[in-house]
């Protein structure tokens, strides 16, 4: 089965910069998107970037400008790189990915979830 491990958070102070990875395993014909999600203490999980096999990109507007998501794809690894971190950036971050696997007739795209890593900013 298809799974994706995340690394990278921790606790840092704002203004402050961390890189998250989530790598990608398991029996994957191809990924055609990966990205990241964020979810804070009462709210909704919330898209924070993401990337197509494509290369085209998106990102939340509250982190534009700071966040920047990449991928390597030989590695099935995607990366996110926060930069001038705030408190408002606190949350669990999930990796996702739209992967395609091959069945025994035909083939199947399903979404897949991380475990999630802890990013936590001071004040």
């Amino acid at each position: 089965q298809v799974q994706l491990v995340e690394s990278g958070g921790g606790l840092v102070q704002a203004g402050g910069s961390l890189r998250l990875s989530c790598a990608a395993s398991g029996s994957i014909f191809s990924i055609n998107a990966m990205g990241w999600y964020r979810q804070a203490p009462g709210r909704q999980r919330e898209l924070v970037a993401r990337i197509t096999t494509g290369g085209s990109t998106n990102y939340a507007d509250s982190v534009k400008g700071r966040f920047t998501i990449s991928r390597d794809n030989a590695k099935n690894t995607v990366y996110l790189q926060m930069n001038t971190l705030k408190p408002e950036d606190t949350a669990v971050y999930y990796c996702n990915a739209v992967v395609t696997t091959t069945q025994v007739m035909g083939v199947t795209t399903s979404e897949h979830w991380g475990q999630g890593t802890q990013v936590t900013v001071s004040s």
